[in-house]
């Protein structure tokens, strides 16, 4: 449905609070940081403490670097924690499925991250999901997924679940959320290749400082940006993740200092 070729990527999630925003954003960022001038949406909000100040989209614009209004970024914005087609229809609002489709449309042309709510089947509003909001977007999906125990299950089941629409998956990224040591990390990337066959990046380690935090989420991310995102690199404390198979080319990337 977005022509033009370019990046597109939709970042969806196994469930909510799995480092979905952190992930669009460090790949925003990425994207800025060759000039390529990165759109950045998240078409639905909730929990918005300030209807104001989504707290997510402006981290995805700020993120992105972008001068777009903030009503681009982010159309539909609830202050109830819950999935978005669940706080309109306590507010008697029918959020306009057209509007969304139409907005992404404006944006072809620029490299595009759209971040959804929660997981694949997240009403959005009365009808749809946020599966749906992909399909007909037809943009293929990062799957932002926990890296411990359970992971194995939520992760083929979205998995299944987005092969029977026949939406082509990127990557699916492991995230470590909590600072707890968990024995199945060791296991759960390599399964989940074997199971599915589908590329498995991180997992991105759970780490207190914001600064190395997004640091070590970019080092997990820039293998799928290859073809977009040229080497370069700062600073003397560097880490490396090799591109693709061969391993001939770097992505340096300074770490900060940990707080």
């Amino acid at each position: 449905m977005i022509q033009g070729g370019g990046f597109c990527l939709f970042i969806t999630g196994t469930d909510t609070a799995v480092g979905k925003t952190e992930t669009a954003c460090a790949l925003l960022s990425l994207l800025a940081d060759a000039g390529l001038r990165p759109a950045a949406m998240k078409p639905y909000e909730s929990g918005c403490l300030d209807w104001h100040r989504p707290a997510d989209a402006l981290a995805l614009k700020a993120a992105a670097r972008c001068d777009d209004r903030l009503d681009r970024v982010c159309l539909y914005r609830y202050r109830a924690p819950l999935a978005p087609g669940v706080a309109a229809a306590r507010r008697k609002e029918t959020p306009s499925f057209a509007r969304v489709l139409a907005l992404a449309r404006s944006f072809r042309g620029r490299p595009l991250v759209i971040e959804g709510a929660g997981g694949l089947f997240v009403p959005i509003d009365a009808q749809r999901d946020i599966i749906d909001l992909i399909e007909t977007l037809n943009i293929p999906v990062l799957l932002v997924a926990r890296a411990g125990l359970g992971t194995l299950n939520h992760t083929g089941l979205s998995l299944d679940a987005l092969a029977s629409r026949r939406i082509p998956v990127r990557a699916v990224l492991l995230t470590k959320t909590k600072d707890a040591s968990d024995p199945s990390e060791g296991d759960n990337a390599a399964w989940l290749k074997q199971r599915h066959g589908v590329p498995v990046l991180g997992p991105v380690p759970y780490m207190r400082s914001p600064a190395r935090r997004l640091a070590a989420y970019q080092q997990a991310l820039y293998p799928i940006l290859d073809a977009f995102v040229r080497p370069k690199g700062s600073g003397t404390v560097c880490a490396q993740h090799p591109l693709g198979r061969s391993g001939k080319r770097f992505l340096t990337l300074s770490l900060p200092g940990d707080a």
